[in-house]
């Protein structure tokens, strides 16, 4: 590969030159982008520079025609080879030169289907043309025109690289994936609705769309009809005729009917009669004999045959406009639409289809939806006939803004990441109506995915250019463009946590010896992209309904920006800064996608602590939750029976031995008590466990005796109680199992332990380390809390947390 001139990077040199009879072409310009060359990028795996397209067309009233293109190896212009490739010298969002210099004076003007850039080329007295072509963040193919008088003199088509990624490695994988994502939800739609009817065509999909879409599944059509060929739909007729009776093998019942209403088919037949009337015996001389065939004309092999034929239709349309056309005949595209000419005709010369008639009236079967080979016949027909009609530009044939792209690739790659691990539940990106598919994704509309986690059956949601409603900022608007809200269950409840993932098609290639170079020492994101995420977290805020008071929403955010090198950005500041700060950037390319994946399922197994923890909190909030968490403020004490039970309800109110707390100073922490049913005073399984807890209002220390509201047992009348007042007892939503344990006098616990637990044994976590183990396993499925004492919870101390 040719390393570029010194000082090349920012040199301006002639880059393409046409010399005609009429006049003559310069473009001048960089051959070479500094961030392409920071990056390595348009190389081959041998570093060799990838070959561009350019091609020329030129009209016969230029005479004589010379080209000259820019060679990196000569560093200057060569002579143009058409059947040789050029050399990538022109980029997105970088400005060329364009002069073209009259010899005659003929009208001449400048053509491109933008009007900027028909705009940016102006005349200059009367011989010469001359402006700057920015082509902004469009890459991929672009035409141009000089015309003369109304006519094409010259036609130049070139191709514009991207600076930001690969061309071929990135780019066109974008394009392909962008294709194949909306393709999968397309079909996915289809095997939840097929309320799609009617033959009627689309009146807005063009011959070009058709035949774009037909290539990727004529193959796959084909094939569903060499299915369909092994085994098609027929009917079982019968056919009915009048013979001779000596030549009937089997008369049936039908012809009592007929002899009837046709007596003139009666003789007399003393001998061999079968039909007696009046005393006189008769036989038939003509009998109606019915013989069963199989026939293929039904409506589904009808509707297979309309479907091909139509198809060959357009196909003969899409040849003879084609040539008709003004540009140059293309051969390879004529002898592929002929290749699909002809395996169209021998497929319908099958016989199931040969013998189908005209479709008159279509109707949606069960043969439709679920026979092998035509339900996939069926789905290319809504692809095909119906047309994906693309509302916006996200699949526009001349969309090429790479930046939009980007964008939108982003959404539709964390839907494919999420897809391939959790359920899709709902979407409203891929919708229907009579007139065909309608992609609704572009920066005008909003979009939502909504996923279901199979493990633990939580729902998250992938927001596309929109925020939810409840997330409103009482200053200025904000919306991000990607919105991931996971909804996570804690103690019953369903608690919210909001992540903006924000497409940012920019790059700092941390040229050399510039400040970001000296400071991050890498390529990276942008730091204005970084303060953006900043602000979408403090700024989105989100208000209870009924409340006045506002609370910040957004846990994290992040920049997804076009960067190939995951392995080397795990050591940027800005990478870093997520585990600090949450807020970051990530490399995003069709080849980089797994530090994005990774973090995805971090994030989504997250227990709601780990979630809140990972947020930038204020100064003090561990102090706080630390004070409120480490407190043992619930008693979980055992009852005799049911009877203790039910008073203790009845009176609102639970007492125990004094002697059972291991220290009288831990009243003053007890806010709440629980009740544990054992096993013993409780025989059927449902009503042992943790079912009943209650709020402490106050408690007193009394002998047992001053305990009326339950009778005491001899002996015990001069014995020491504790006697705890309830503001009310609740039940427990999800009563706590004993697991095969039980509780010997009494257990202290916390409330956040208390309403978390489905086992008694998880009442005895005690450590910090043990509880952050205990939540973030129960993510993953039930947990089992292994105590060193197998029969009483309250003897024992913490073994193991692990998963069952």
């Amino acid at each position: 590969m040719d390393s570029p001139h010194t000082g090349s990077l920012n040199q301006a040199v002639e880059l393409l030159r046409v010399d005609t009879e009429l006049f003559t072409l310069y473009i001048q310009g960089r051959p070479y982008h500094p961030t392409v060359e920071t990056l390595q990028l348009h190389r081959s795996p041998d570093q060799e520079w990838v070959n561009a397209q350019l091609g020329m067309v030129c009209s016969k009233r230029l005479g004589d025609v010379q080209i000259k293109v820019f060679s990196p190896e000569a560093y200057g212009l060569v002579e143009w080879q058409p059947e040789k490739a050029a050399f990538p010298c022109f980029y997105e969002t970088q400005s060329y030169e364009l002069v073209i210099e009259k010899k005659t004076p003929v009208d001449l003007s400048f053509y491109h289907d933008s009007v900027l850039l028909r705009q940016a080329i102006k005349p200059l007295g009367d011989s010469l043309l001359v402006g700057a072509l920015n082509f902004g963040n469009e890459v991929g193919l672009t035409e141009w025109e000089i015309r003369g008088e109304g006519q094409t003199l010259l036609r130049v088509e070139m191709e514009i690289f991207p600076s930001k990624m690969d061309y071929k490695l990135d780019y066109q994988n974008i394009l392909n994936e962008v294709n194949e994502q909306i393709y999968n939800l397309a079909f996915d739609f289809f095997k939840r609705t097929y309320q799609l009817t009617g033959t009627r065509e689309t009146q807005h999909q063009s011959l070009t769309e058709f035949f774009a879409i037909l290539q990727q599944v004529f193959r796959q059509l084909l094939d569903a009809v060499e299915r369909i060929n092994k085994n098609p739909n027929y009917a079982l007729l019968q056919d009915r005729r009048l013979v001779d009776a000596n030549r009937v093998k089997k008369a049936g019942k039908e012809n009592i009917r007929e002899l009837a209403k046709h007596p003139e088919r009666l003789r007399e037949d003393k001998n061999h009669g079968f039909l007696t009337i009046d005393g006189r015996s008769y036989s038939a001389t003509h009998l109606l004999e019915t013989r069963r065939r199989l026939a293929y004309d039904t409506n589904e092999n009808r509707f297979i045959r309309w479907m091909l034929e139509r198809i060959q239709g357009k196909l003969k349309v899409l040849k003879g406009r084609w040539k008709l056309n003004n540009r140059t005949e293309d051969p390879l595209i004529l002898r592929k639409i002929d290749t699909m000419l002809t395996q169209l005709e021998r497929v319908l010369q099958m016989d199931f289809l040969r013998e189908a008639g005209m479709l008159k009236q279509m109707s949606v079967t069960l043969v439709l939806q679920m026979a092998p080979g035509y339900r996939e016949v069926y789905r290319f027909y809504l692809m095909l006939l119906k047309g994906l009609s693309i509302q916006g530009e996200l699949f526009r044939l001349s969309m090429k803004d790479v930046a939009q792209l980007y964008e939108y690739w982003c959404f539709l790659k964390l839907n494919q990441l999420l897809g391939q691990k959790y359920k899709l539940v709902q979407q409203d990106m891929i919708k229907v109506n009579r007139n065909g598919i309608f992609v609704t994704l572009d920066q005008s509309r909003s979009a939502q995915m909504v996923y279901e986690n199979p493990v633990n059956g939580e729902q998250f949601i992938l927001y596309y250019n929109a925020i939810p409603d409840s997330d409103k900022t009482p200053t200025l608007s904000q919306r991000p463009d990607n919105v991931l809200t996971l909804k996570k269950k804690d103690a019953g409840k369903i608690k919210e946590y909001k992540y903006v993932f924000d497409a940012k098609y920019r790059l700092n290639p941390a040229y050399e010896d510039t400040a970001y170079q000296k400071k991050y020492r890498q390529p990276g994101p942008e730091e204005d992209d970084i303060n953006t995420m900043h602000r979408y977290r403090d700024a989105i805020v989100y208000q209870e309904k009924g409340s006045g008071e506002y609370e910040r929403s957004m846990f994290g955010a992040y920049v997804l920006f076009p960067y190939p090198d995951e392995e080397r950005y795990k050591t940027h500041h800005f990478y870093k800064s997520i585990e600090l700060l949450n807020i970051g950037a990530l490399p995003f390319l069709p080849n980089s996608t797994s530090l994005v994946e990774k973090f995805l399922d971090e994030i989504i197994q997250d227990s709601p602590e780990k979630a809140y923890e990972r947020s930038t909190r204020p100064r003090g909030t561990k102090e706080y939750y630390a004070n409120q968490l480490a407190g043992k403020n619930v008693l979980v004490g055992s009852v005799r029976g049911p009877e203790q039970v039910e008073a203790a309800r009845k009176h609102s109110f639970y007492h125990v031995p004094l002697k059972n707390l291991s220290d009288v100073k831990i009243l003053t922490q007890i806010e709440y008590v629980a009740m544990c049913q054992s096993r013993k005073k409780f025989f059927d399984p449902a009503k042992t466990g943790i079912h009943w807890v209650g709020k402490v209002t106050d408690w007193k220390v009394l002998r047992r005796k001053e305990i009326k509201e339950v009778p005491c047992r001899p002996g015990t009348e001069e014995e020491l109680y504790v006697r705890f007042s309830i503001k009310k007892w609740e039940e427990v939503a999800a009563p706590i199992s004993l697991g095969g344990q039980g509780i010997y006098t009494v257990l202290y616990t916390s409330k956040y332990i208390l309403d978390r637990a489905l086992e008694i044994a998880e009442l005895r976590l005690d450590t910090e380390e043990d509880i952050q183990e205990w939540r973030e396993k129960r993510r993953k499925g039930r947990v089992k809390v292994k105590l060193d004492h197998e029969q009483y919870v309250d003897l024992g101390k913490v073994v193991e947390v692990r998963n069952i």
